[in-house]
């Protein structure tokens, strides 16, 4: 199981979720079905991953169910 915590209480609109919980607990497929869902709704969405993602699948972030979602690379300079 995992927990999902937000950062504004107040709206859904312009807030930061996060999605927790143990390998295999779902986490990277319950994202995908709710940037799918936004997508639906006419939400704008911009999908992040790191680049030292340890599931390599080029500018995609992707589930162990082989759900795939397009994303930008990110890295922290030094």
């Amino acid at each position: 199981m995992f927990s999902e915590y937000t950062l504004n209480k107040k709206s859904n609109f312009d807030s930061i979720k996060v999605i927790c919980g143990s390998m295999f607990s779902g986490k990277a497929e319950d994202l995908i079905k709710r940037i799918q869902k936004a997508k639906l709704s006419n939400f704008e969405t911009i999908v992040f991953k790191p680049i030292i993602d340890s599931i390599n699948h080029g500018n995609c972030i992707s589930s162990h169910n082989k759900n795939t979602y397009e994303a930008f690379t990110v890295w922290r300079q030094q």
